[in-house]
């Protein structure tokens, strides 16, 4: 058997409850080699490097 609500939910409480579904901005960190903007614990688009180390070979323009 499905579900039945015994009274109609008014669409304040409906919201009210679906108020903290909004979106939040990305976190990002300073790359410890290049200095650029990257996601935490992702290999950085600009430099291509990791903790440090070279992960991906990245030619220079």
């Amino acid at each position: 058997m499905s579900i039945c609500p015994k009274n109609k939910t008014s669409k304040a409480r409906r919201d009210k409850r679906r108020a903290n579904w909004k979106m939040s901005a990305p976190n990002l960190v300073k790359c410890n080699k290049c200095g650029a903007l990257m996601m935490p614990h992702r290999v950085c688009k600009a430099c291509g490097s990791y903790n440090k180390k070279e992960i991906i070979a990245m030619e220079e323009a």
